[in-house]
């Protein structure tokens, strides 16, 4: 069998990658580059002219941007951890081989992964109104005296927002630490507990180290989608809640956007922001998780 020429190789090598390569470029890299010049204009709806870093100037001055800045990185802050953690936890408890149910338990816990978006914020906010199933629940139970004002009240308004997010995304999380776990060798487990280990150790010393590209991996995913949180705060609490209380950045750019008089430029200001957020915190995440070289 003859062998073909280096160059014809080459050429059938590309003919292959051009289509995949032209798709690329133009539904990724034009519309990045597009963004970034826009986000450099000033103006109102389709009347805008360069400005040059007059956008990046006005996001020091405006109060709702930081707003919606901080409200985001709070969501972050708070809800990432928690729910990380309980992902891990459990993944832990459904590898356990005297488990009963495990594949029941699995099939629930990844099931809220599946449901649409706005049906379930639909129904977390019908759940949570101040009339709704939880409050009266609460109350059944006399755990609080007067109904809780999910949605019209600041500190509640977030807690709500935390508590849908981590409801719908943990299990999704619980299925890639699942995978790790039933990668580690059991017999690593058997020769830790006959040497007297206890499970809190085995955990911490065995367990959790086989877990960290788990734990980067679903600490950045985590992270990405935080930052770009908009369904459940826009069907939830609309409009950002009560007082700007649960806008978000995702939700502040389409607001720019499409809600109010249209700021394109500034809106793709805005969203660079969250660009250089992801890639900040995904930097400082790779750093943290980096392997440490022993002298």
């Amino acid at each position: 069998m003859m062998a073909q020429a280096p160059g014809k190789t080459t050429l059938t090598g590309w003919l292959f990658k051009g289509p995949a390569l032209t798709l690329l470029a133009f539904f990724m890299v034009y519309p990045i580059l597009s963004s970034l010049w826009m986000s450099l204009q000033v103006g109102k709806g389709m009347n805008f002219s360069f400005g040059g870093f007059a956008n990046m100037w006005r996001l020091t001055q405006d109060a709702v941007f930081q707003q919606a800045l901080l409200n985001t990185l709070t969501l972050l802050v708070v809800q990432v951890p928690i729910m990380i953690t309980l992902a891990m936890l459990m993944a832990v408890a459904l590898n356990d081989p005297s488990l009963k149910g495990r594949a029941l338990f699995r099939t629930a816990i990844f099931l809220p992964c599946v449901t649409s978006l706005v049906a379930y914020s639909v129904l977390f906010k019908s759940m949570f109104a101040f009339d709704g199933v939880v409050n009266r629940f609460l109350e059944a139970l006399h755990i609080m005296d007067q109904p809780i004002p999910w949605l019209s009240d600041a500190f509640w308004a977030k807690t709500l927002i935390i508590l849908a997010i981590t409801w719908r995304w943990t299990g999704y999380n619980t299925i890639f630490f699942l995978a790790s776990l039933q990668n580690i060798d059991p017999s690593i487990y058997e020769a830790a507990r006959i040497d007297g280990i206890p499970r809190w150790a085995q955990f911490i010393k065995i367990t959790l180290p086989a877990l960290k590209p788990v734990i980067l991996f679903t600490t950045v995913t985590s992270t990405i989608g935080t930052l770009q949180l908009f369904d459940e705060v826009n069907t939830i609490t609309p409009l950002g809640g009560p007082s700007n209380s649960t806008l978000t950045l995702s939700l502040y750019i389409y607001q720019l956007s499409f809600k109010f008089m249209p700021s394109f430029g500034y809106a793709a200001t805005v969203s660079y922001v969250i660009v250089v957020l992801v890639m900040i915190l995904s930097f400082i995440q790779f750093v943290v998780a980096r392997e440490r070289r022993r002298p």
